[in-house]
């Protein structure tokens, strides 16, 4: 790939991730008025719910600045341990934390079964293609290994291009809300 189409790339990814973290950080106030929590007071009062929201929202900025630094081929060469630690964190935050989260909140996503479907699949397939990134790497098949964190990454993205459609689409063709998130549940992963 030509250095400027992978600067432009890299320049678009950092703008996002920032733009994330950015939205995340009113988070840390643990106020249940804050943002997207507003809408969410039908299930507010469910612990579970509750622990598995703040876990998944906080630790997942962390997976997609960990998992941004994967795929330097002079960070993975000239400091192979920097890339290693970042893939720990990255492989450990996913399997722990971030994805089963993803799945207890996909349970009670807005929109119905058609969103909690996609959330569902879509964190099932965020913990696999990490594990099996994970496992093809302690067995030294890299080629295997960079495919499955490809995938992984990918679905770690889920995030910025779910409101990317969102955005998109409510700019173009200002639908109802909830038609939008059920849209945007399956178009921030399947394209």
């Amino acid at each position: 790939m030509r250095l400027g189409i992978k600067v432009s790339l890299l320049l678009i990814l950092s703008f996002f991730t920032f733009l994330m973290v950015r939205l995340t950080i009113p988070y840390f106030s643990f106020n249940d008025q804050t943002a997207f929590l507003r809408i969410k007071q039908w299930i507010i009062h469910n612990e579970i719910w509750k622990v598995a929201f703040y876990i998944h929202v906080i630790t997942s900025c962390i997976c997609l600045m960990a998992g941004f630094t994967q795929f330097s081929k002079t960070l993975l060469f000239k400091y192979p341990k920097i890339h290693k630690t970042a893939g720990w964190v990255y492989v450990g935050v996913i399997l722990l934390l971030s994805g089963p989260s993803g799945i207890i909140m996909s349970i009670y996503a807005n929109g119905g079964l058609i969103s909690q479907t996609s959330f569902l699949i879509l964190s099932v397939l965020w913990i696999y293609f990490t594990y099996q990134g994970f496992n093809q790497a302690r067995k030294f098949n890299f080629l295997a290994h960079r495919n499955f964190i490809i995938r992984s990454y990918a679905l770690t993205l889920s995030a910025l291009t779910l409101r990317a459609w969102k955005v998109a689409l409510v700019f173009f063709f200002r639908p109802h809300p909830m038609d939008v998130y059920m849209l945007v549940a399956w178009l921030g992963w399947i394209p």
